[in-house]
């Protein structure tokens, strides 16, 4: 009896250390984050880069992208982006438990605000310090622009490989198209590209695409934004296309 009464007192410690541990550094890192943020935003405003990135010549508006594309991007990269404030709390959990266990951070758990926080304000370098600044920055965006707005700024910005930014790039360089004018196939493959676009671009690997592709296609009918009977009808058109 004793010694069960001393491993739970001795668990309950350790667990009350673990928790203090784990505040004392979010705080920590949260404090270094926020100092990056407002680092950021005076030499640049969130307004003014979106000014800069609308003014493009090619920018593609929300209501030019098919929804398919949009549903196609939001299951693999984000799918409760409608509904979150700017960060998941589930995906972050989730990415961390897998850092821990690899004992690398490999995975982030951004949302499509945070990468898009990353790509208006932030280096690429992985850091927690700069972890921390999308989250404030996460949050900025969310409270200026719609969900719409953040999509659409997030798809003009992301990198597609090929030297290809934004989709208007991506689906004329890739398929010779408006974005527009992408079947659902080809929305499904350039949705895939932008997780890693060094392996998933189509003019690096076809079958690597194309076996992202299936990942996308799979992701939307787990998330319930497609049908299997649709993704038997799509894996038809690809192999007429060829």
């Amino acid at each position: 009896m004793k010694t069960r009464r001393f491993i739970r007192k001795l668990t309950g410690i350790v667990l009350l250390v673990l928790l203090g541990i784990g505040l004392t550094a979010g705080a920590f890192w949260g404090v270094k984050g926020y100092r990056l943020y407002q680092d950021s935003i005076a030499e640049v405003s969130i307004e003014e880069k979106v000014e800069e990135i609308r003014g493009q010549e090619h920018f593609i508006d929300y209501s030019e992208l098919s929804d398919f594309y949009i549903n196609a991007v939001l299951s693999v990269e984000d799918h409760r982006f409608m509904k979150h404030c700017g960060i998941d709390p589930v995906a972050i959990c989730r990415a961390a438990w897998i850092d821990i266990t690899k004992m690398s951070f490999e995975e982030g758990g951004s949302t499509i605000t945070q990468q898009l926080a990353k790509n208006l304000l932030f280096t690429q370098e992985k850091t927690i310090t700069r972890k921390a600044a999308e989250v404030f920055a996460a949050f900025a965006i969310e409270g200026k622009y719609s969900k719409e707005e953040i999509f659409e700024l997030y798809v003009n910005t992301i990198y597609f490989g090929s030297g290809y930014y934004g989709i208007y790039e991506a689906a004329k360089g890739y398929l010779g198209k408006e974005p527009s004018q992408l079947a659902d196939y080809e929305a499904a493959v350039l949705a895939g590209v932008p997780n890693a676009p060094s392996v998933y671009s189509p003019d690096v690997n076809s079958e690597l695409a194309a076996q992202r592709t299936d990942q996308v296609l799979r992701s939307m009918v787990r998330n319930h934004f497609l049908t299997q009977e649709k993704v038997d009808e799509l894996n038809v058109y690809r192999r007429i296309q060829g």
